[in-house]
């Protein structure tokens, strides 16, 4: 096939709980591959020294785990949208990944922007196994699409050079799952039963809908069922390797998980070109035919019969049928039959393998590389190999406080109609699940558009009005001054400024204290908005000024308002209970006249006219160049 198209990926579902914020945030970060014995796998003489030995390090908990690179990282919180367990923890610019909460769906990957997002598996422990030389080599069938343009045959040469002893296609894991699964298809003893091939799918269904748990098919998944058999046929010290993309989580009969691109990398530390292999096998194959199963691990009678009873077989892709079909099953008691689910597409919609859009060019590639169907079956039914599973209930994660989760709810605030916004914006389908996220570390405010657009007018009227008076804040007074003045030069009406201070402001602050004389201020803001017209600007200048413009006024009208207000801030005095003299202020006025405009500043003016109005005496009125 051709070289597929350059695209980006598309995120997906989302939904589940949560888990403490500081628990389990991985943070050692080494070239985005994280050697799980301690040592960086970019320093190849680190690794050697490890290697020789062949000692496998010891293993961690999940094989394959998901890192982001701080450095990449800005904080976009994409990633925190689209995952479905609330597994990124989210401290201020600080976005990181918690193992505990990690199902590895990989929804993430596509979703940043910044490919800040990286995966890696236990690339140490896979490199102690080929070092050995005795080691096997699980590759799925995937290997395929991610190594195009290489080869098949490329590929498994370069894994054997690069120390793995024999080379599996996971044929033979399919292989016995789907004679499990067929045998449990023709068991009409059953209602409900939900394939379990699929990591994720289990460990979501292990954490977040316990009630399903019976209903999952007590079948292994392909790779686990293919390493016991594997064991059963050569010995139970084999060690065995597993590399692809729905790598098995916390099982023993792997020794090491790998990605693709650990693969790469295991090769390059050997010193291994994939190109530069021949194009035929080096040695002869192991099993890649078919005889019973379709790839994943469902085998073909069951696919065949399922298109003629429907009602038996439902095939769901996405995590996101998990609410409908756990309240189908767990609270409706209906029999669904055999549910196929998969939290993609399969293996190659895998986001670690690539965009989205590529799914139907990977496709047709692998299926190109497809031996022919055996026409006997490819498995030894001699040899005894269990390809059962039971699955335990994971106890649900740390609930939040809810009286933490009722107050993060009342800052957010309703919508207008009075109930909560709910419109999923944030990446969660309520705001109380936001909300529970948030209050644990695994979501911020800044997700949330209602609150961020109530923050935003909240500035803007924070910046339009002063706090303590109500009236108009410097920063408007400027603006609408000179939209005043050119909307008096096109209508060739004037207006006029008045600039308002209140006499020894701070003689009555030393006297009666600042709270006091905030009082005085709020109730001279009251009288000066009662004097003006609506269509009039009062604003608080800074301090005890004020000022005030009155559109379509002039001087001789200006100081008519400004007696009359002097007037009135004398009588706040008298209402507060001061003495008569206590609160006085001095009043200067300014005039534009559109028809002969002054030179500078018309607050300068005013200004002026204020300390002509305080040289008077104070408590008084003036306007510049009066007598």
């Amino acid at each position: 096939p051709r070289e597929p198209p350059k695209s980006r990926g598309s995120p997906g579902d989302r939904g589940a709980d949560t888990v403490p914020k500081n628990q389990g945030v991985r943070t050692r970060l080494s070239g985005w591959f994280l050697d799980i014995c301690g040592v960086s796998p970019l320093d190849s003489s680190q690794v050697r020294v490890n290697i020789d030995d062949g000692v496998l390090p010891q293993a961690v908990g999940e094989r394959v785990i998901f890192l982001i690179d701080p450095e990449a990282c800005v904080a976009c919180l994409a990633c925190v949208r689209v995952c479905p367990t609330e597994a990124v923890a989210v401290d201020g610019t600080l976005v990181q990944i918690v193992d505990e909460a990690c199902i590895a769906c990989g929804l993430c990957l596509p979703a940043c922007p910044h490919d800040a997002i990286h995966a890696s598996g236990e690339i140490g422990r896979a490199l102690t196994v080929a070092a050995r030389g005795d080691g096997i080599l699980i590759l799925s069938a995937e290997a395929t699409a991610h190594f195009f343009p290489a080869t098949p045959e490329q590929v498994v040469n370069a894994c054997y050079a690069a120390g793995f002893r024999t080379v599996h296609r996971g044929v033979i894991g399919d292989e016995l799952v789907a004679a499990e699964y067929l045998s449990l298809w023709r068991d009409a003893g059953w209602g409900t039963l939900i394939r379990s091939t699929d990591p994720v799918v289990v460990e979501t269904v292990r954490i977040d809908y316990p009630e399903l748990v019976p209903y999952l098919a007590p079948v292994t998944i392909p790779a686990v069922a293919e390493a016991r058999y594997l064991r059963a046929q050569h010995g139970q010290e084999l060690r065995i390797v597993y590399a692809g993309v729905a790598a098995p989580r916390n099982t023993p009969e792997l020794d090491a998980a790998v990605t693709f691109e650990d693969l790469e990398r295991i090769f390059e530390l050997r010193g291994v070109s994939v190109l530069g292999q021949s194009d035929f096998f080096a040695r002869i194959p192991e099993e890649r035919r078919r005889h019973l199963s379709a790839a994943g691990g469902l085998p073909l009678a069951m696919l065949e019969e399922a298109r003629h009873a429907s009602r038996r077989f439902r095939t769901m892709r996405g995590l996101r049928h998990l609410p409908a079909l756990a309240q189908a099953v767990a609270v409706d008691r209906l029999d669904l039959g055999f549910v196929d689910l998969l939290s993609f597409e399969g293996s190659l919609d895998h986001p670690l393998l690539g965009p989205r859009d590529q799914l139907y060019w990977r496709r047709a590639l692998v299926a190109s590389a497809e031996p022919p169907r055996s026409p006997q079956p490819v498995v030894d039914g001699t040899l005894v190999a269990s390809v059962g599973a039971t699955f335990d209930i994971r106890p649900r994660r740390l609930a939040s406080d809810p009286t933490a989760v009722a107050a993060l709810l009342e800052a957010i605030g309703p919508g207008p109609n009075g109930r909560p916004w709910d419109c999923g914006a944030c990446g969660f389908t309520t705001c109380a699940r936001f909300a529970s996220a948030a209050v644990l570390g695994r979501a911020t405010l800044r997700q949330c558009p209602p609150y961020q657009e109530r923050r935003a007018e909240e500035a803007s009227r924070e910046a339009a009005v002063d706090l303590l008076t109500g009236l108009a804040t410097f920063r408007v007074l400027r603006d609408r001054l000179g939209h005043e003045i050119e909307r008096s030069k096109r209508s060739e009406e004037g207006f006029a400024v008045m600039f308002i201070d209140l006499d020894r402001f701070k003689l009555l602050n030393d006297r009666f204290g600042h709270e006091a004389g905030n009082e005085v201020l709020k109730a001279v803001a009251d009288e000066i908005r009662s004097a003006v017209r609506a269509s009039d600007l009062a604003a608080r200048y800074g301090g005890d000024e004020f000022v005030v413009i009155l559109t379509r006024t002039d001087l001789h009208g200006a100081r008519r308002v400004a007696e009359a207000l002097r007037a009135g801030i004398e009588g706040v005095g008298r209402r507060l209970g001061y003495e008569v003299g206590v609160v006085t202020a001095s009043i200067g006025l300014a005039e534009f006249d559109p028809a002969s405009p002054s030179e500078g500043d018309l607050l300068v003016t005013a200004d002026r006219a204020l300390y002509q109005a305080k040289a008077a005496g104070r408590n008084a009125v003036a306007n510049e160049g009066a007598a």
